[in-house]
């Protein structure tokens, strides 16, 4: 932990900086690099937390799937504005983002639901996210029922299924240093011109 960050280090645009992290963790061999906190507020502004999955990324954004009618989206529906961590800290890294969810296209959801596993898929239709349910022998029911109903088809995308990308307002990257004297730099968009402004802040 004792070599640190420097702002001669980083990239000046987030997402490169963010690939090249990524890529890093991967090759550490992170358990599942891609795991992501995603932190929502409901309508009492009460904040959750969970754990989703990064299936892609690019200049606009960072990008996961889930039910449209789950406790997540219906907090996004209420206020977009969301925040994620990528915990690596098996490395000594952390980066965080802040900014708004907004659906990715039909299209784009689609293309990404066609490479999931069958049973990835069969389960999306099977289960309503979030709901109370009395027993899981009512869920696996509902996943052999799927299962029957489907079996010599290909397992179309729920129109209650897709995914959101989180554009990003600020990209926070964070570097542990001993002492607990952690190196911390914050990209921002600069309002006048939308280029990215970097800042050190204190640990």
């Amino acid at each position: 932990m004792a070599v640190g960050l420097r702002r001669a280090d980083l990239d000046p645009d987030p997402y490169r900086e963010f690939e090249k992290r990524f890529t890093l963790a991967i090759e550490a061999g992170i358990p599942e690099p891609n795991a992501m906190s995603l932190a929502t507020v409901d309508e009492e502004c009460q904040p959750w937390v969970r754990t989703v999955l990064l299936k892609t990324y690019d200049a606009r954004g960072f990008v996961f799937f889930t039910n449209y009618e789950s406790r997540k989206a219906q907090h996004i529906a209420g206020n977009p504005r969301v925040a994620l961590s990528f915990p690596w800290y098996a490395l000594g890294w952390e980066v965080k983002v802040t900014g708004q969810a907004v659906r990715v296209s039909f299209a784009e959801s689609a293309k990404y639901f066609a490479t999931r596993p069958r049973g990835s898929q069969i389960g999306a239709w099977a289960s309503p996210q979030s709901r109370i349910i009395s027993s899981r022998s009512l869920l696996d029911a509902k996943v052999a029922e799927m299962m029957h109903k489907l079996h010599d088809q290909e397992v179309p995308l729920p129109s209650f299924w897709g995914g959101y990308r989180v554009q990003p307002s600020t990209i926070e990257f964070w570097q542990a240093r001993t002492n607990r004297l952690h190196d911390r730099f914050l990209y921002s968009r600069a309002a006048a011109d939308g280029d990215w402004r970097i800042e050190r802040l204190a640990p």
